[in-house]
């Protein structure tokens, strides 16, 4: 293999178009199994799953499966199942978070929980779970069972991390950095790593594993950034609402250190909950950039992003190289 150099920043604007070419055909057999395997005689349980598969998400998890396996030259079929587990893991933890951030919107669109109630949602996240599950027993490899049941796992112990972390001025860049890596890249690092397993190249699970891990830190990055400079629009939920649920994201963490005595009043009294306005959130946004806190936030989503491009330097050019390299890049550039 020959190792070749990328950097983040100029050309044009990046975007997963190459990637979702590169994945068509085999994203279009993945969704088979998807629309299969959610179906139940219980109506309700591919009426509610369905409102949030089809929501409009890009499936990039599943996606970088589908690319890692390219980037291997993997021509099997395993994969597929494995890419639809992955997206029923992702797509049951949504269901979960959004009962319990009690949250309106998800990608644009009312969330299950508004639609149907907390205790239907959780339910069918479970049934999504367990689909995952049998996918992974289907395929018969014990390691890939180890590496997305770990996974999910991490998921769950990241979640209860950050619940526990809410509404805390005490938390520090490092555990919100653990928070991070568990409840957003575990799932990025499992599901690249899990092609190198179908595709029994063991000496490659490390630089694919790096590579989801570092682009899932720079992804959860630039969505807390985004919390701070997008409206409900762009950002495919309300405009806040990490603020109103009082959830320290690094933006916050920087601000709050970097902020003189009046700053950390403000601090204190919003994410206690005790301020939580339009206009205390439209204050909120002027301290986080006066105090260069979202800028810096991006800075460390740029390194991360740098760092999972430079874990699969040393694959030979190829189209799945090209593509996930520039998926990396979109996924930093979400925010300007």
């Amino acid at each position: 293999m020959s190792a070749t150099l990328h950097r983040l920043g100029g050309g044009p604007a990046p975007s997963l178009d190459p990637m979702m070419a590169l994945v068509a055909h085999d994203m279009n057999l993945v969704n088979a199994v998807i629309l299969d395997r959610m179906q139940s005689e219980i109506p309700l349980i591919p009426e509610l799953a369905g409102h949030l598969i089809a929501g409009g998400g890009k499936r990039m998890r599943p996606m970088l499966t589908l690319a890692s396996a390219q980037l291997l030259g993997y021509s099997g079929t395993r994969h597929h199942r494995l890419a639809a587990a992955v997206e029923f893991i992702h797509t049951a933890t949504l269901l979960h978070d959004d009962v319990v951030d009690g949250s309106d919107l998800r990608r644009g669109r009312r969330t299950a929980n508004i639609i149907w109630g907390n205790p239907a949602s959780v339910l069918v996240g479970d049934f999504l779970f367990s689909r995952s599950f049998e996918l992974m027993v289907e395929d018969g490899s014990l390691k890939v069972l180890k590496i997305l049941s770990n996974a999910s796992a991490v998921i769950a112990e990241g979640e209860v991390n950050q619940l526990t972390a809410v509404r805390r001025l005490d938390l520090s860049e490092e555990r919100y950095l653990d928070i991070i890596g568990a409840k957003t890249a575990a799932l990025f690092a499992a599901a690249c790593k899990i092609a190198a397993v179908v595709a029994e190249r063991s000496d490659e699970e490390a630089a694919l594993d790096a590579y989801g891990r570092n682009l899932g830190i720079a992804f959860q990055l630039v969505d807390d950034a985004i919390d701070y400079v997008s409206d409900a629009g762009t950002m495919g939920k309300d405009a806040g609402d990490d603020f109103r649920e009082g959830k320290m994201t690094l933006p916050v963490i920087l601000a709050y250190a970097r902020g003189d005595e009046s700053a950390r009043a403000f601090w204190k009294a919003a994410i206690s909950g005790h301020r939580t306005s339009g206009e205390d959130f439209a204050e909120a946004i002027r301290l986080v950039q006066a105090s260069r806190s979202v800028d810096d936030t991006l800075a460390r989503a740029r390194h991360y992003g740098q760092r999972a491009i430079d874990a699969i330097g040393g694959f030979a050019s190829s189209p799945a190289k090209d593509a996930m390299v520039e998926a990396v890049e979109f996924a930093v550039a979400r925010a300007y």
